[in-house]
């Protein structure tokens, strides 16, 4: 098991319809297409033997190697050094334009920078998660592998010519591979390409390929010249707007939560869900974030996407999903991919999520948190959008007062989550002040009525006496840390007594030196086997409860702790297992959303400090 890379120690690339993830030692190891949830391609992320791969490395050379990212990009350099020379990976992927297609287009570019190297270039895609054959077909400019579904083109181009002893590109196992010496100032690469007719291959030129890089490289920073933010921790910041904006599906607007699944949030454990969907939460979330770093035009996708899912549950007379896929389609089906090890051996490898179709209070304190958000800065909702908000907040008047399944999509029974109820008076409150902001028709006696009834229902069975704390739900003295949001969505004040002696509480038991556990490492409220780990995100709202609270100096020293554990390109997991290695997908949507907004919020109250 030791042959898979660490999950941290990959690059991200993509072209806002699906993503691919690269390890630094030049393995193309995770590509689904033609969508973030597709089937993957290459999945030896999975299943080093049966996933399928494309490497690229130095032959018959010892060697280290680094990654960075062309500055302002998504652009992926993998720099490989050694005795004989020093070669560089620069690998990205053209933006592939806000139209659902099968065309992606996936370059590898190869230079050499100093001396003089052998480079193995070893392609072995695996259709449809390794279940379904392929042709192969070889042309003078390439292959093309041909699957039921789908077919792939490889186009090798601008190789020098090959050298005595070297073969050129081969046959092998259902791939391909060819050997090639690259000297200083020699440059070559190779194209996958997806979608492109069988009959009619496309290959590319070197002048092609050089001009895709430019158009890539410019449509980034252009992207990235947008935002306002300026402040302490701007690299960091600006990192994790683009990994957000790689994880966006352009065509509908739809943030997936991470464009992997399977990666377990504990080796050889059981809780390896597939990420590929987008939440309503995460979505609702991203609209504060981008907003504060002047993103609007993905606030507008995002009001409509999240419009559409209102109206097709109004119309179906179901209550909102708590996932999509990234089309908006309500079909989420999990099965499990009994033929995949998993993640250094850790089954069951699942697809698709059972989840979908739980019960989720706080999805809607979200949504209307994010309308309102954007409605603050002047983004109204239309006509339309608000009828669907008003049946929207009806629903909840109705159903606030239930047993559901929580944020943490436990699988072991509903309960009464504080946190579902928290957000409960979140989803009336935002609506309350959207209506009497905009006078906009509705029943607020009505919601203003079930809004305090919420509040003091929080304040009569979420507090528990005996613990001097909130609690994660009525049934139960154990802590929880999405309860950290209270502050900052205004049901408490940060410094009142409840509120401070909560914080006290999840300090002694829910933090380890800054690391932040979701709750009690060994409830275990799903029933999985295994112990938790700390969760990234809720470090960052730690962060920003402290901050709140008027703890700036620890705030600020928690911050920069947590910087400390991200990988070599500033990508977070999920989660942060006690050896520090990072555990769970990768990277994921909700960690980025965290991060921005512990630094934006972090920032603003250091510089109002006397």
């Amino acid at each position: 098991m030791d042959s898979y890379p660490g999950v941290e120690a990959h690059g991200l690339i993509g072209d806002l319809q699906t993503a691919a993830l690269v390890a630094m030692d030049g393995t193309l190891d995770w590509f689904c297409a033609p969508r973030f949830d597709s089937p993957s391609l290459f999945g030896g992320l999975l299943d080093r033997r049966r996933g399928g791969h494309f490497k690229v490395s130095p032959e018959g050379v010892e060697y280290v190697s680094k990654q960075l990212y062309l500055p302002g990009t998504p652009i992926l350099i993998t720099r490989f050094l050694s005795a004989d020379g020093v070669g560089e990976l620069v690998d990205f992927m053209p933006v592939a334009g806000d139209q659902p297609t099968d065309r992606h287009r996936l370059v590898r570019m190869l230079r050499m920078v100093r001396g003089t190297m052998r480079f193995r270039i070893d392609c072995q895609p695996r259709f449809n998660y390794g279940r379904d054959p392929h042709d192969l077909d070889e042309y003078p400019e390439g292959h093309v592998f041909r699957s039921s579904a789908l077919s792939l083109t490889t186009n090798i181009v601008r190789y020098p010519e090959t050298r005595p002893g070297e073969q050129g590109a081969r046959r092998k196992e259902g791939g391909i591979w060819a050997i090639a010496t690259l000297r200083q100032g020699e440059a070559g690469g190779v194209v996958l390409e997806t979608g492109v007719s069988p009959d009619r291959p496309r290959f590319y030129t070197s002048g092609e390929v050089q001009e895709l890089l430019e158009q890539t490289r410019d449509f980034w920073r252009r992207w990235l010249a947008r935002s306002r933010y300026t402040g302490r921790w701007r690299e960091m910041v600006e990192r994790s707007a683009i990994t957000l904006k790689l994880m966006t599906y352009a065509p509908t607007g739809g943030l997936v939560a991470a464009p992997t699944t399977g990666l377990p949030e504990q080796i050889g454990g059981q809780r390896n869900w597939d990420y590929r969907y987008t939440w309503i939460r995460d979505a609702s979330i991203s609209v504060h974030t981008l907003l504060k770093l002047g993103f609007t035009d993905e606030t507008w996708r995002y009001m409509h996407w999240v419009d559409d899912r209102v109206r097709e549950a109004r119309d179906r007379e179901v209550p909102l999903q708590i996932m999509y896929r990234v089309d908006g389609s309500p079909d989420l089906s999990e099965e499990v991919l009994d033929h995949f090890e998993g993640y250094r051996g850790s089954a069951p490898v699942r697809v698709g999520n059972g989840a979908a179709n739980q019960l989720q209070l706080d999805i809607y304190g979200e949504v209307l948190n994010g309308l309102h958000e954007a409605d603050n800065h002047d983004l109204q909702p239309s006509h339309e959008l608000w009828l669907n908000t008003v049946r929207l907040v009806d629903w909840v008047c109705k159903h606030w007062d239930q047993p559901e399944d929580g944020i943490w999509e436990t699988r072991g029974g509903r309960q009464d989550f504080t946190y579902g109820r928290l957000m409960s008076w979140v989803a009336l409150d935002r609506a309350v002040r959207l209506a009497h902001r905009r006078g906009r028709p509705a029943d607020t006696d009505r919601w203003v009525r079930n809004r305090n009834q919420i509040y003091e229902q929080i304040m009569a069975r979420g507090f528990h006496p005996g613990r001097g704390a909130f609690v994660q739900h009525y049934a139960t003295d154990v802590l929880d840390a999405s309860l950290l949001a209270m502050p900052g969505v205004g049901l408490v004040s940060s410094v009142d007594p409840m509120w401070q002696s909560t914080l006290r509480a999840m300090d002694a038991e829910l933090v380890s030196d800054s690391l932040v556990y979701r709750y009690d490492p060994n409830a275990s409220p799903d029933g999985l086997p295994g112990q938790e780990s700390t969760f990234t995100m809720c470090t960052f709202w730690y962060v920003q409860a402290l901050a709140q609270s008027g703890r700036l100096d620890d705030a600020t020293l928690t911050f920069e702790k947590m910087l400390t554990y991200s990988s070599p390109l500033g990508l977070y997991s999920e989660e942060i297992a006690p050896t520090g290695e990072q555990t769970g997908n990768f990277p994921q949507a909700f960690s980025h959303l965290s991060l921005i907004g512990a630094a934006v919020d972090l920032d603003r109250l250091l510089d109002a400090r006397p």
